[in-house]
């Protein structure tokens, strides 16, 4: 499967501006060859603004899937160009609300995933389920963002049968204990035409792209699953985004990334031979869940 990842700045709450460029991306992308296409976390919304709203300014925001406005308009997107499309947005269920990303072949809504660690603003609720799905003969996970960084979420997706896994993200080039990291500042966004070399150095060292390689190829890796990594580039929100999409294969390698600082995809060549070949598969086999199932299992605070 040829698959595209996706990275672009989002207009905060813009969901027709974001929507357009989410057409613009995915036109290029079938243009390309790719068989689907992929991108962030709440890349219909925006995310980081929603820090700020109160209930009633969220609530307002989001939508019902697949019957809302947003979803129907990413449908018509998928058919117009005839691609799987996987983006993200605010979803409203019952009175409860959710950090959302789906999957839509067509007029069809493939799969909906809720975030299972929200923690952006106090209004929404926590996903409870994981979600694995065909995709053009392909079983697929999703997990978004923060949920990768809790391996035990990425062993049970790939437990249930996932050989992709969807990772929608909005990270990096935030404050954190570990050396180096912290925010860019925006001069070198500013300036990155003039100085894209100041600027690509922020990005590519600790505080983005050095991160994201100390972790995502391990997730990969460990689990001999590929690993679909989407995040916007420039501000979401107040904060800036060092966007970095990649695609890496089941060895932990990257097949391909955007190195753009603008709206931008990349593709790369999934291949199923990989999946039994790698490391991760035989690590599988090997488990002896009898040894620590009630250790992984423990409450804790």
């Amino acid at each position: 499967m040829n698959i595209a990842v996706a990275q672009f700045q989002p207009k905060d709450g813009d969901k027709e501006y974001n929507l357009s460029v989410i057409e613009k991306l995915t036109r290029e992308a079938k243009s390309r060859g790719a068989d689907v296409i992929s991108f962030h976390e709440l890349s219909i919304t925006a995310y980081t603004f929603l820090k700020d709203l109160s209930h009633s300014e969220i609530t307002k925001l989001a939508e019902s899937v697949p019957q809302g406005k947003s979803i129907q308009r990413l449908m018509e997107i998928s058919t117009s160009h005839d691609i799987p499309i996987l983006a993200g947005l605010v979803e409203m269920e019952n009175q409860q609300i959710y950090n959302t990303y789906v999957c839509v072949h067509g007029h069809d809504l493939l799969a909906r995933f809720r975030k299972l660690h929200p923690f952006i603003n106090t209004h929404l609720s926590a996903g409870n389920e994981y979600v694995v799905f065909d995709l053009l003969g392909w079983q697929c996970g999703m997990l978004i963002c923060y949920d990768n960084n809790i391996i035990e979420n990425v062993r049970a997706t790939t437990l249930l049968g996932a050989e992709i896994i969807f990772a929608p993200h909005v990270t990096g080039c935030t404050p954190s204990a570990m050396p180096g990291r912290g925010y860019v500042e925006d001069k070198y966004w500013q300036n990155r035409e003039n100085d894209p070399v100041s600027l690509r150095m922020e990005f590519d060292g600790p505080k983005g792209r050095g991160w994201l390689l100390r972790w995502l190829p391990s997730r990969a890796y460990d689990n001999g699953v590929y690993y679909v990594f989407t995040n916007p580039i420039g501000y979401d929100g107040e904060h800036l985004k060092n966007g970095n999409s990649m695609i890496i294969d089941p060895y932990g390698e990257v097949l391909s990334e955007v190195r753009s600082f603008k709206d931008a995809i990349t593709l790369a060549k999934l291949t199923k031979e990989k999946l039994k070949l790698a490391g991760g598969w035989r690590y599988r086999q090997a488990r002896r869940p009898e040894l620590y199932g009630e250790i992984l299992a423990r409450d804790h605070e």
